[in-house]
This record gives structure tokens, sequence and C-alpha cells, in this order.
């Protein structure tokens, strides 16, 4: 009944795209002080189980189910009523279970990336209260708008795997979030192993290849694309922002080339199967730069955004929807943007987008994180703070002493 190469395709796609949230429990684990590992990895991990039973229950429903045109699906597919073993998805290559579970992996990363921007700062019931109300306020509005037939899929706004839905929603409610709890009292003066963050920014770049080529949903040319769009973009990023800070600091920071890569990779994200791997090196080139730029921003304002949630991602989302606006093509995926065929109409929807997700994604997140304070206080304490793994969790990543 259905097509065996596609489905074992989308299983190893789901698989690694699964694998990316330990991979960012590990990128974020050790740019981390070492007192403070556990509790960043913990929320990652512990979004696997809770994005599950929250996608399983009704969240797939929302996003997928009903609401043409609208903000939100409804409920019609809530436990995965009227879904069975045998229930085709699309053109009946896939069965629905796979795509429901494909599509649960994004759910389960996109609220983890977050984490990093408020590092050490947030207890962690308040941060179980945000998960469950930003997936149900925010990204679950947004899949549906893009992915599920709702508003801005209408307008014709194309986002391949999630520069909107993924990255600058979550980039944006990073920036939020940071000017909610505010610094912290006392910075991580450095990572406290590069190894693991160069562990977590390999599993990063091998699962996004099930990010990217698996948001085709099938097996053919554009899946390809975007699979080799998805590496040249992440190399080209790497490699500028490695010589931006060799010039500008004079040393080649090992830690600047693997954020460049993930800058790369996010950047790429909404344009990797609509663009040729011309522009891919084009867009992975400007996502060093200007995601560069942006963190050096951040720095000059103040904002502590302990990871670069807001200068990686939410930048990176951003400027990977226009760069699909200017550099589409036509051949690669049947859309031109306004540079290789003058389509001025759908880069002007895809700026309104991104202009929409910042706008939306920024207040609804402080306005929730005001909300939760009101129930349970969100901003850890100072001796929390300074130890957040004992203090929060009763573990410790490292032996006292070591």
């Amino acid at each position: 009944m259905f097509d065996t190469g596609h489905t074992g395709f989308m299983l190893v796609a789901t698989s690694l795209v699964m694998l990316m949230t330990p991979g960012l429990a590990f990128f974020y684990g050790g740019l981390v002080g070492r007192r403070n590992v556990l509790s960043i990895m913990y929320q990652s991990f512990v979004s696997l189980g809770i994005t599950t039973i929250l996608w399983f229950a009704f969240g797939y429903s929302l996003c997928f189910s009903g609401g043409e045109g609208g903000i939100i699906g409804n409920l019609d597919k809530a436990f995965l009523n009227g879904v069975t073993l045998n229930t085709p998805f699309g053109g009946g290559e896939i069965p629905e279970y796979l795509f429901f579970s494909y599509q649960m992996m994004f759910a389960i990363i996109t609220p983890a990336l977050i984490t990093g921007a408020f590092a050490n700062r947030v207890r962690f019931p308040a941060y179980l209260m945000f998960l469950v109300a930003w997936l149900v306020l925010v990204y679950f509005p947004f899949v549906h708008m893009v992915w599920g037939g709702g508003l801005l899929a209408t307008w014709g706004v194309l986002d391949f795997a999630g520069g909107i839905a993924v990255h600058n929603t979550a980039g944006m409610a990073a920036l939020a979030s940071v000017l909610y709890v505010g610094r912290r009292r006392k910075a991580d003066a450095q990572p406290h192993s590069i190894p693991l963050v160069a562990l977590g920014t390999g599993l990063l770049w091998f699962g996004w290849y099930g990010f990217n080529a698996g948001s085709e949903l099938l097996v053919d040319t554009i899946t390809v694309t975007a699979f080799i769009n998805t590496d040249i973009a992440a190399s080209c990023a790497a490699i500028m922002w490695m010589l931006l800070e060799w010039s500008l600091v004079k040393k080649p920071k090992f830690v600047g080339l693997l954020t460049g890569a993930v800058a790369g990779l996010a950047t790429i994200t909404p344009a990797a199967g609509f663009v040729s791997p011309g522009s891919a090196a084009i867009i992975g080139l400007a996502a060093g730069i200007v995601c560069y730029a942006a963190v050096s921003l951040k720095n000059k304002l103040g904002w502590d955004d302990a990871l670069d949630v807001w200068g990686v991602h939410g930048v990176g989302g951003a400027l990977g929807i226009i760069m699909l606006g200017l550099l589409a093509s036509e051949s690669i995926n049947g859309q031109s943007g306004l540079i290789f065929g003058g389509n001025v109409q759908f880069f002007g929807v895809q700026v309104l987008a991104i202009l929409l997700s910042s706008i939306y994604a920024f207040i609804f997140t402080y306005g929730m994180l005001w909300l939760i304070n009101k129930i349970t206080p969100v901003k850890t304490t100072e001796v929390e703070e300074g130890e957040l793994d004992m203090s929060l969790h009763g573990e410790s990543a490292y032996e006292p002493g070591l």
C-alpha cells in the first residue's frame, strides 16, 4: 500500500531529528558552567517526554486537522482519533503515523532551543509550565499557519523546514525570556567543556540532514538538493564565522566555528528545498556575517542571551526566510524569488510573515512568563543560580573537586 522506499527514508529522517534533541543537550551542556550542566541538559530531555504526550493528546490535531486559512486547527484527530495503521498521508506514499512521528520530533526540539538563552536563571517548575504554554500558544499556531493549511499558507508563505515555525519563533521567544528574567548574577566565565560542544554540534549537523532533507517527505531530487544545501550552507557559515572572529579578536576560536555551523544550519532550513547549491553557499556566507553581527550587537546591548539563541536561531531563521524570498529558483522547486524571477509579491509575503512571527512570539512569550511568575517563581535565587544542579535536582555532573 505504501511506498517502502519513501517510508524507510522517512523513518530514518525521523530518527535523525529525534537525535538532534540529545545533541542540543550536549551542545548547551558544554557551553555552561560545570555546576549547571545537568539542569540545562534536563530541560532538553524533558521535552522528549512532555512534548510527546501533548502532541499525541491534541498538538498534532491542532496543527494538522481542520482550521483551513485560520490560526489553529481543531481536535478531530486528538489522541490520533480516526488515524489507523493504514491511513495514508498526502499522496499516499507514507502512513500518517509516520508523518505524525516526524512532525513530533520538530515539536520536541523547538522549545528546547529557547533554554540556551535563559541558562542558569529559570526554575524547573516554571520551565515545565513554560514548555506547555509555549507549545500551545506559539508553536502549535505557527505550525498550523505555515504547514497545516492555515493563514500564512493561504498568503503563499513558504518555509521548507522551519525558519518561521522553529527557529525564528524560538529565537524571539529567547529574546523575550532574556529581557524578562534579566542578567545572570555571575555569568559563566567560559564553556566548561568545549569537547561536549563539539559532540553536540556533530549530532546536530548529522540530524539536520533528516530535518531538512526529510521535509520533502519522500525521496526525489528536492530531497537530494536539500541535503546538499544543508551541508554547503553550514560549511560556508562556519568558515565565515571563523574568519571574522580570527580577524577581529585575533584568535580562531573553536566554539566560534561550531556556532557558525549551527547558524548556517538554522539559516538554510527554510530555503533548503527551494534554492540551488550556489544560492545555499551565499546563504551560508550571509549567515556567518549576519549572525556574528547579531551576537556582537547583543553583547554591546548587554542582553544576557547566554548561548546566543536569538543571534543564531532568531536572526538566522529570519534571514533564511528573507533569503528564500530573494533566491528561490523556479527550476529547483517551482517557486521564483525576487532575484531569479522578479517575484515582488512572494518576497513581500515572506518579509511580512517573519515580522508577524517575530512580534507574536516575543509578545506571547513575555506575557506567559509574567503570568507563570504569578503562579510560581520563574527566576532562580542567588543560591540556586550558583549551583543549579544540586539545588534544583540534587545531582551533579562531576564529583566535587573535579
